[in-house]
């Protein structure tokens, strides 16, 4: 499961950063307030807790392009509820 959350992460960060022409350090920092966060989630011991994801997903729907279609097969949950999680 932590694979499949991590893989959200990453291509999110991939389709936001592409679209806003970022690296993906800007991203990362944007997203955690930390320019490695996203470069160190690939290697393979990284972990992270369900409130840090839920923190990243929760900024991504609040900062998402209007004219950059949310991936459909990333669930987009409810904001209200991921944000009360997340905090």
């Amino acid at each position: 499961m932590e694979q499949l959350l991590k893989n959200q992460i990453q291509r999110l960060s991939e389709a936001y950063r592409q679209h806003k022409g970022l690296s993906l350090s800007r991203v990362s920092f944007l997203v955690r307030g930390d320019g490695q966060f996203l470069k160190n989630l690939k290697l393979p011991k990284k972990t992270f807790t369900i409130r840090t994801y839920d923190a990243c997903i929760v900024w991504f729907m609040s900062n998402w392009p209007e004219d950059l279609e949310w991936p459909e097969d990333i669930p987009r949950p409810n904001v209200d509820e991921t944000k009360r999680r997340a905090s």
